[in-house]
């Protein structure tokens, strides 16, 4: 679960780093009353998740409390859109923070090294910019360094690290504090990724977390319920956030053919069979085991959510899964949603049979292989576009 800005901030002042002042704003006098609080010189930041905010227009600096209540009320309910995210994401609220005076920036993030197998704490002189962007062009500028599991983090090496970034030496004492500190809340909020950039050096000689990303492990939510509120809009993508609110396996890809399975693996080589026959999977969904029709029904829904979807692969293989009633939420969903797109289901195992009799006379084509079924769909889906 990705935590907005401001959540971000919250933790990691509750675990000592230092943060600008700010307050969340939902409306346009709120944002301005907000404003006077800090004279009026503000930031003005839309609370969406999503990366390129200030190229769609969603962060802007102030001089006035009127120009920054103004840009708020503006803001708040326009679609952002990005070329990370170019479905856009609706503004609900904004941070209103106190300007900063940056001399200069850095980097700073904690995350798992899966390789590894241990957390990496990466530190770079060079922030403010996009840490791929830097690791391409000037690898040598990102330092890293590894926590041992068992031991933790070492002061000496901890400062050995800082000083191998070129952190200068005015800054190093706070940096080493900053990073114990991200570490710390790393392992303590159950994150998947702590990210300061940039980490701001100011003009009055301090260490300031201008910026701040944070991602939960899913699976450590019912540690955390003071995130519980915000966890159905957590997601990116709109879709998806939905999928989290009905409790449904379903991650975007932003192909043109949708893919509903049952099981991981299953889902994931009808993604590798759909990419052998020439298509582009546009999600993965796992209906999950024993499915009943009204959840399938469900899934046919979200895929068909996606614009950009041309053709429907439903892929299940019975076993706690009964075909029958896959066919059933099948015929439902259709019944109920005017799916204009062509549909392949291959349906194995459990009650087949009478899912293979149930869909007969229908719009939806059968399959009786994966392979089949993949390279049906893609090549009804590309005539079907022309």
């Amino acid at each position: 679960m990705k935590l907005h800005e401001y959540q971000s901030k919250e933790l990691l002042e509750r675990y000592g780093v230092a943060v600008p002042r700010g307050t969340v704003a939902t409306d346009g006098p709120s944002a301005h009353q907000a404003a006077e609080q800090f004279g009026g010189k503000v930031v003005v930041k839309a609370q969406v998740l999503m990366g390129g905010r200030g190229k769609a227009g969603g962060v802007k600096l102030f001089d006035s409390a009127d120009e920054a209540g103004k840009f708020a009320g503006e803001l708040i309910g326009k679609r952002l859109v990005s070329i990370q995210n170019p479905t856009g994401l609706v503004v609900e609220k904004v941070l209103v923070g106190e300007l900063i005076d940056i001399a200069e920036e850095y980097y700073l993030s904690v995350l798992l090294d899966r390789a590894e197998q241990r957390l990496v704490v990466m530190v770079s002189q060079e922030g403010g910019m996009d840490i791929e962007e830097v690791a391409a062009t000037h690898p040598a500028a990102i330092v890293r360094l590894y926590v041992d599991p068992a031991w933790g983090l070492a002061d000496f090496e901890v400062r050995d690290a800082v000083a191998k970034a070129n952190i200068p030496a005015k800054a190093q004492r706070q940096m080493v504090s900053m990073i114990k500190a991200l570490v710390k809340t790393y392992i303590e909020s159950d994150a998947d990724l702590v990210e300061i950039n940039p980490v701001a050096w100011t003009s009055d000689e301090k260490l300031i977390a201008a910026d701040a990303k944070v991602s939960i492990d899913d699976n450590a939510l019912f540690r955390h319920p003071e995130y519980q509120a915000t966890k159905d809009d957590a997601a990116e993508d709109p879709i998806e956030a939905e999928a989290s609110r009905r409790d449904i396996a379903y991650v975007r890809l932003g192909g043109d053919i949708g893919i509903i399975g049952n099981g991981a693996g299953l889902v994931m080589c009808s993604m590798d069979e759909v990419k052998a026959a020439g298509g582009n999977p546009a999600n993965f969904l796992d209906v999950g085991g024993g499915a009943q029709a009204e959840r399938v029904q469900q899934c046919v829904e979200l895929v068909l959510m996606d614009e950009n979807v041309r053709g429907l692969l439903i892929n299940i293989f019975g076993g706690i899964t009964r075909g029958d009633e896959v066919a059933k939420g099948i015929l439902e969903a259709f019944g109920k949603i005017d799916v204009k797109i062509p549909v392949v289901a291959r349906i194995e195992g459990t009650a087949s049979d009478e899912a293979i009799r149930m869909l007969e006379g229908t719009q939806i084509v059968g399959a009786v292989t994966m392979q089949e079924a993949a390279a049906k769909i893609v090549a009804l889906a590309q005539s079907s576009t022309g």
